[in-house]
Order: C-alpha cells, then structure tokens, then sequence
C-alpha cells in the first residue's frame, strides 16, 4: 500500500493527482481499474485516450510533471517516443495513454474485468 508521510493510504491522492493533470490536459474516456489483489504488477491501473500522439505526450508530461511535483516518484515510463500507447509506471499506479486506435486493439478494460462503477468517469 502507498502511504503519505503520516502512515494514511495516499493511493486516492495519487489518482486524483494524475486525474487533474489528465483532465487540465483534455484527456478522453478516462478509466480506473482497482486491480488489487488480483496482480503483482499493480494495485490500480489509470487509463486515458488523447486524440492524437502529440496529445498523449502533451498528457503523459503534466501527469509525470504534476505527480513529482506533489511529492510523488516516476518510476519510469514507456512508449513515449512513438505515442500510441504511453505507460507511466507510478509504483501502485500504473498509467496507461492510449491513442483511440490503440486503445481499442489493447482493450484493457476488456483483459483485466470489469471496471467498479464507482471509479468510472468518462470525460
């Protein structure tokens, strides 16, 4: 479990910190998976859509910049230089841009179950 410095769980803090950045840089579809429990790889994946290669950079940037400036560690990031598909590896949180192409061939939502209701926002 990610803690903030005061031993209080700081997942939700950390989803909402890449929400932002996402969101303020018109991310689209905008997905979280709750994978606890159910990988090593993750407890959560973040999954968003840009429109095009230029805009999942320009999305991939204010989340990696925007998660480091709120004290949060880039553990590294993948696919950045062809753009279709950009992961951000956050530790417990991993962020996952798609372009709509790609999005629709790797299907996530689709591979790892169903989504809760409750952590489904569409922009």
């Amino acid at each position: 479990m990610l803690l903030d410095r005061h031993g209080r769980n700081a997942l939700p803090d950390l989803i909402d910190v890449v929400r932002a950045a996402a969101e303020d840089k018109k991310a689209e579809d905008i997905a979280v998976l709750d994978l606890d429990g159910r990988t090593i790889v993750a407890d959560t994946f973040f999954i968003a859509t840009g429109r095009s290669k230029v805009q999942t950079r320009a999305i991939a940037d204010a989340i990696a910049e925007s998660v480091r400036e709120h004290g949060f560690a880039v553990a590294r990031t993948e696919g950045y230089v062809d753009g279709g598909w950009i992961l951000i590896d956050l530790g417990t949180v991993v962020v996952h841009v798609f372009t709509p192409e790609q999005r629709a061939f790797y299907n996530l939502e689709r591979l790892w179950g169903k989504l809760s209701e409750a952590r489904v926002e569409s922009s």
